[in-house]
């Protein structure tokens, strides 16, 4: 095995100070583009390449980002992720994903987590207790996402707001005719599934509605297609509101594969969410839908706000908004 080069070997070649050597491989130093090519270019040649532990040391900045979350196979999820973690990469920031759904111990793995001393900590799951995160991660500042609010003046908060745009959808449901509602939640254990639900019973009070019926599946499309021909064949249910995209497009396969349920002339089916999939021209699904672009950007400002030291938390709230489609 050939031996490795050191900084100070690059620095001798290149006749720089090693001080100029660390500079040319970080994107927030101020240094000459000829001299940065210069010694990148040295680099590649001698096979140099510098080491990110050590400079965290120097720096006391890992560059690490640890992102709690449930599960990335949820489709919400997964594209929350993908924009996140492209945002953090372009910033050289490396993201740790910590899936605490299918695991036991989530305290151990937030242990872990935090033995690498992450620069910063972003909490989307609800299956954690977020005053147990705070203290594991004693050395960050996390920032709470879309689950229920921490009273910490340590902590960040990214706030989701549904109710104005869940008030169009039954506004325009009871004007084409439906009375008679029924709500598919998620897990019963989610806070936001509970908001959520509360935003739509808020509007159909205002006709002197409330949900008839109530099913309870788990965000998977088998489920949403299950409890759909239990709530269905019980029920002269016209309209249902589900707690996601993806129990809703299931939803809408059961009434229309299963029961002979024509959609949307007799049956309306809203998701919340607003993945891509639910655009698709296949599903075309009525949903309210999150800003996704304005959710992760909220995020990342705030740990652009940590990086500054700009020690100040901050709430930030984001409106969701309709995304009609041929489902209601």
């Amino acid at each position: 095995m050939p031996k490795r080069i050191t900084s100070k070997d690059l620095a001798k070649l290149a006749g720089v100070s090693s001080a100029t050597v660390s500079r040319a491989f970080s994107a927030e130093s101020r240094i000459s583009g000829a001299t940065r090519e210069r010694i990148r270019s040295m680099a590649q040649e001698h096979g140099y390449q510098p080491n990110a532990i050590a400079r965290s040391l120097n720096m006391r900045r890992s560059g690490l980002v640890a992102l709690v979350v449930n599960a990335i196979q949820n489709q919400s999820e997964a594209e929350q992720l993908q924009d996140l973690v492209q945002r953090l990469q372009e910033r050289e920031l490396l993201p740790i994903v910590l899936c605490c759904g299918a695991h036991e111990d989530r305290l151990q793995l937030m242990r872990l987590a935090s033995t690498y001393q992450v620069d910063h900590v972003v909490v989307f799951s609800d299956m954690i207790s977020l005053e147990d995160a705070v203290k594991i991660f004693h050395t960050a500042r996390p920032i709470i996402v879309s689950t229920q609010p921490l009273q910490d003046d340590s902590v960040s908060h990214v706030n989701v707001e549904g109710g104005k745009a869940a008030a169009e959808i039954v506004d325009k449901a009871v004007r084409d005719g439906r009375r008679h509602f029924a709500y598919l939640t998620g897990r019963k254990s989610s806070w936001i599934d509970k908001v959520r639900r509360a935003w739509f019973a808020d509007a159909l009070k205002e006709h002197d509605l409330a949900f008839e019926v109530e099913g309870h599946g788990d965000y998977t499309y088998d489920s949403g297609l299950k409890e759909a021909v239990v709530m269905l064949r019980r029920s002269a249910v016209d309209a249902v509101i589900c707690g996601n995209d993806v129990m809703a497009i299931g939803v809408r396969d059961a009434a229309t594969h299963l029961l002979g349920r024509k959609v949307p002339e007799n049956l309306a089916v809203v998701g919340q969410d607003g993945i891509s999939m639910a655009a698709w021209e296949c599903h075309n699904l009525t949903t309210l839908a999150l800003d996704q672009a304005a959710y992760i950007g909220a995020i990342v400002k705030m740990i652009e706000a940590e990086q500054a030291e700009d020690h100040k938390t901050s709430v930030v709230t984001i409106q969701c908004r309709v995304r009609w489609g041929a489902t209601c």
